[in-house]
């Protein structure tokens, strides 16, 4: 099988030659450095051109930006740019930019996809994540109560700009998934209540996902932390996966497969048993491997490999990753 055609198969429940093996996130720039002291060649610092000198599978993303180059940054980490309407009013000239698809860029990538080489995925901002870095993290917790109609109007005009720029990047290629960066749960569940979830965003996801399925888009929700519990609420919103399942927020893979048999899962390799030697590493492939080979999903570091993890470790889990992966493909055709 291609690296398309290997993805493909999996996340469409059908038998596959073996897992791919990859890495959704790419690697810590710490991560690179440290590596690049243990033999690692130093002029390798792109992340899909690591992904082809350790022979993984390449999946490369583009998140498309939403706000301008040149529009204003917060003041510190999580403090936003905008108090009310009228901020909002004042900051919309640096949002929504309508050439956030780079042609020239996904023309090139298609022809590699086209031959199979490559799986491409593009990512937007979600209906939480946007807002919050507009209003920063407190206040915008508080806006879903004190300025709910300027929280819809935000959303609504976020809805319009993905659908643009999805008609955009399809008129040049058409992307094998796509990801809304969301991060609405932490280590305990989700940051909001389902009522706030279904009256907020709940609405705009069903009016922009059908744009994307009927493309033959995957949709998915990369949202860390516990994410047990919003699951359902994901399905219901038309999403058809999730990443990247932190095995420490306490996400278990085989509750969410009985849960949900037809989600697609991505990641949920617990990045804190990767330099921990070969029993470790086996102990924590054999709890996936069931559920891997089941189809629908593709195991990943449950988020990015840390610089505690050195290249030797590294390649060592890779080692066994191509071992399991090609168990999990054999009992996928079994």
């Amino acid at each position: 099988m291609t690296v398309r055609e290997r993805f493909h198969a999996v996340m469409d429940f059908k038998p596959f030659d073996r897992l791919p093996v990859l890495e959704w996130a790419g690697w810590w720039s710490k991560t690179i450095d440290r590596w690049h002291g243990e033999g690692l060649p130093a002029e390798l610092t792109d992340c899909y051109e690591i992904s082809k000198y350790l022979e993984m599978d390449v999946y490369r993303q583009d998140w498309l930006p939403v706000q301008t180059e040149t529009c204003p940054q917060p003041a510190s980490h999580g403090a936003g740019l905008i108090r009310d309407e009228k901020d909002y009013e004042e900051i919309k000239e640096y949002l929504f930019p309508d050439n956030a698809v780079d042609d020239a860029k996904w023309a090139k990538w298609a022809k590699v996809q086209e031959a199979g080489r490559e799986v491409l995925w593009f990512t937007v901002d979600g209906f939480f994540w946007f807002p919050r870095k507009l209003f920063g993290i407190e206040r915008h917790l508080y806006a879903f109560y004190d300025q709910p109609e300027l929280m819809h109007r935000i959303n609504n005009d976020l809805s319009e700009w993905i659908i643009k720029m999805t008609d955009s990047l399809c008129n040049v290629c058409i992307p094998d998934f796509m990801t809304f960066g969301e991060d609405m749960s932490y280590n305990h569940g989700p940051m909001l209540s389902k009522g706030l979830f279904d009256t907020f965003i709940k609405p705009y996801y069903e009016k922009v996902i059908p744009h994307l399925r009927k493309r033959g888009i995957i949709t998915i929700i990369d949202s860390d932390g516990d994410v047990t519990v919003p699951a359902q609420w994901f399905r219901e919103s038309g999403l058809q996966g999730i990443l990247p399942l932190e095995r420490q927020a306490g996400v278990d893979i085989s509750v969410l497969r009985d849960r949900y048999p037809d989600m697609r899962f991505i990641g949920h390799f617990d990045k804190m048993v990767m330099n921990r030697g070969e029993e470790a590493l086996r102990k924590e492939f054999e709890r996936l491997l069931p559920t891997a080979s089941r189809g629908g999903f593709l195991i990943s570091c449950d988020h990015q490999t840390p610089p505690g993890v050195s290249l030797d470790d590294y390649r060592l889990y890779l080692k066994l990753f191509r071992e399991y992966a090609g168990i999990a493909g054999k009992l996928s055709r079994a």
